[in-house]
């Protein structure tokens, strides 16, 4: 009767430990099943370098979303899906600037909402936007002499 009594004391053990993993594995790899109130917004950037989809959105440091997805309009700009909470209301003033995340981190977007009283539908498209500082190209031009001093 006892050894009946451990084999199925290690069974919930193991049992335990398989849900555990399985638990911490949706966790962090953020996958959902059952929907979440949310609705999508575009915006528009001549670059959006080093953003993917599954890059965070941020609003004063905290995450408010995540970017679906990036592709590539017929006129050349940058398409960013957001998917931001229902909850989460912007205005059609709201800035989307690409930010880096510490001197060499991954990028993320940062919104900084807007206070005009419009506020954006779902799929509407944010159009005032700042695209990251290319570093890449500062540095050449500063190596290859194409910034101009100042004329005496």
């Amino acid at each position: 009767m006892t050894n009946r009594k451990i084999e199925f004391m290690v069974g919930l053990f193991v049992l335990a430990g398989i849900l555990s993993v399985l638990y911490l594995a949706i966790q962090i790899g953020g996958a959902r099943f059952f929907g979440r109130d949310s609705y999508t917004l575009q915006a528009r950037f001549s670059s959006a370098s080093g953003v993917n989809a599954g890059s965070r959105i941020e609003i004063a440091g905290v995450r408010v979303g995540t970017v679906k997805k990036v592709e590539l309009n017929d006129k050349f700009f940058a398409i960013a899906t957001l998917e931001l909470p229902k909850e989460l209301s912007l205005d059609d003033d709201t800035i989307a600037s690409v930010k880096t995340a510490g001197l060499i981190g991954d990028r993320f977007i940062n919104l900084s909402p807007g206070g005009s009283g419009f506020p954006l539908e779902p799929g509407d498209t944010i159009v005032d936007t700042e695209s990251a500082l290319d570093i890449e190209s500062l540095i050449s031009r500063f190596a290859l002499g194409g910034i101009d001093e100042p004329s005496e």
